[in-house]
């Protein structure tokens, strides 16, 4: 039996996609409201790139340009989440 590292990595991605929502509805009821944390951009991230490298194994066009759409989204939103945190900082400085 031969073990097929590509379907241990296209899991082992999917994995990862999935503990963003897990991550969210977790961070949600523990603030009861719906809250979005900086982890899901991060799984996003982790799981998008991951998918994309599956999906470019594979050669699937459709995967192809919607991980790579999707790691767009996310990276945004990681950026405007620290230009922010690092705004507030400087304004607590002056």
């Amino acid at each position: 039996m031969t073990i097929n590292y590509w379907i241990i990595l296209g899991f082992f991605a999917q994995f990862c996609f999935f503990m963003r929502f897990f991550t969210q509805w977790i961070y949600s009821e523990k603030k009861k409201q719906s809250v979005i944390p900086i982890y899901f951009w991060y799984l996003s991230l982790i799981g998008g790139t991951l998918l994309l490298v599956y999906a470019i194994h594979r050669k699937d066009p459709v995967f192809i340009i919607g991980q790579g759409m999707g790691l767009i989204v996310y990276t945004r939103n990681l950026v405007l989440i620290h230009q922010h945190k690092r705004s507030a900082n400087d304004d607590e400085t002056q």
